[in-house]
């Protein structure tokens, strides 16, 4: 699992460098970054050699920003533990500021955050402090409670930091807490392949990028995915369960065994017709009548799920590509297909190539709100939005 260990500046910080390396013995792969204030206290060099990766301090970092740098550790976290927590950063957290690389990755991040405060016993008291922690709280994050004892300022009460073994114990059920957990989603990936022979195929040109980014995100919430893919040539997301298919037929069955879920979407490119007679030897070039292949219609996978009598997910959600008048065919889709949400994406190549390429743009539709577009963004970044509505469904469901 990826830690992504912040932290800040109280006297505490120096423990922080020993659950770090307690961290890694636990087989966590843990990244640093340190707040300026903390770097009174712990050096990045330490750090460093203690993780063996890169720390991170600078927001503005120019060589990081150039790839958006606090947006990828955002992204590449699994847990976010804030340790120690002073009674600084988390007002800070509570106002929702992001003056610095701490606070805005904190804001850009969609991983379970931990917060593990250490700070003087009247400090920790104070009103402002309990009301700020009660904020961080509404809003998903998990507060380590500290313990009670002799302050390193020399005055006694609650606000010493936590045992390091509550902590990592901690840090493991983060792991596995999100928004999403207990939920079931099912996500369908990819192309399908359709044959004529043992040597053709009738297929598209999905990469399969956009659902295996949304399998990661929703996984990162916390959710049980099943991951049913086409053809591709993706590496399975951490913590998902990959089903490999080949053609539409295959892929429906696959689907079908997954059932129930409480979420199904269904992002697959899947291929509307199939040759209607399959060739067990190769074709010759001199007998192929191309205009003359005869064809016939797949299953429709979207509406079988959405309309299925017993085990209908709570939530169901289609994917559009369209070529033209977006919105009005990817309304008429949702109509007919009977699915909650529906992301409609512009494949024309207009503007990007969204088919095999690295970013999307996408109009998301549902039954009960005004149409959202999501603009050109990377696709992980697509899918982190996108997993984070459908756990805002989730807790209000």
């Amino acid at each position: 699992m990826h830690v992504l260990l912040i932290i800040s500046g109280g006297i505490a910080a120096y423990k922080s460098l020993d659950l770090g390396r307690a961290l890694r013995r636990e087989g966590h792969d843990v990244h640093f970054l340190l707040t300026a204030a903390a770097e009174a206290f712990v050096t990045p060099l330490s750090c460093a050699a203690l993780s063996e990766n890169p720390v991170h301090r600078e927001l503005l970092d120019v060589t990081q920003e150039a790839k958006i740098g606090h947006i990828q550790l955002a992204r590449m976290a699994d847990v976010v533990l804030v340790c120690p927590a002073t009674a600084d950063i988390i007002a800070r957290m509570a106002a929702g500021r992001g003056n610095d690389l701490a606070t805005t990755v904190l804001l850009a991040t969609t991983a379970p955050i931990l917060v593990a405060p250490a700070m003087n016993p009247i400090m920790w008291a104070h009103p402002a402090t309990q009301r700020n922690l009660a904020q961080i709280e509404a809003d998903g994050c998990h507060v380590v409670t500290p313990d009670e004892g002799l302050m390193a300022c020399g005055e006694i009460g609650a606000g010493r930091l936590a045992e390091m073994d509550v902590i990592i114990k901690a840090v493991g059920e983060a792991g596995t807490r999100g928004p999403l957990s207990g939920k079931h989603i099912l996500v369908t990936a990819g192309p399908t392949f359709e044959p004529i022979d043992p040597i053709r195929y009738i297929a598209n040109r999905s990469s399969g990028a956009q659902g295996f980014a949304l399998a990661a995100a929703l996984a990162r919430l916390g959710a049980d995915v099943s991951l049913v893919s086409g053809p591709v040539a993706l590496d399975t997301p951490a913590h998902v369960q990959r089903i490999n298919v080949e053609t539409a037929r295959d892929m429906r069955d696959a689907v079908e065994k997954c059932l129930p879920a409480d979420v199904a979407i269904f992002a697959a490119a899947v291929a509307d017709w199939r040759p209607a007679e399959y060739h067990d030897q190769k074709m010759k070039k001199q007998i192929v009548e191309l205009h003359s292949l005869a064809m016939v219609e797949n299953p429709d996978i979207l509406a079988f799920v959405a309309q299925h009598q017993n085990k209908r997910p709570d939530l169901v959600i289609g994917f559009a590509a369209e070529t033209e008048n977006l919105e009005a065919h990817a309304q008429d889709k949702m109509r007919r297909k009977c699915c909650d949400w529906l992301v409609a994406n512009d494949v024309s190549g207009q503007e990007e190539q969204v088919m095999g390429g690295t970013r999307n743009k996408v109009t998301i539709l549902r039954k009960d709100a005004a149409a959202e577009t999501l603009d050109w963004a990377d696709k992980q970044d697509i899918a982190d939005q996108l997993a984070m509505r459908i756990g805002q469904w989730a807790m209000n469901s």
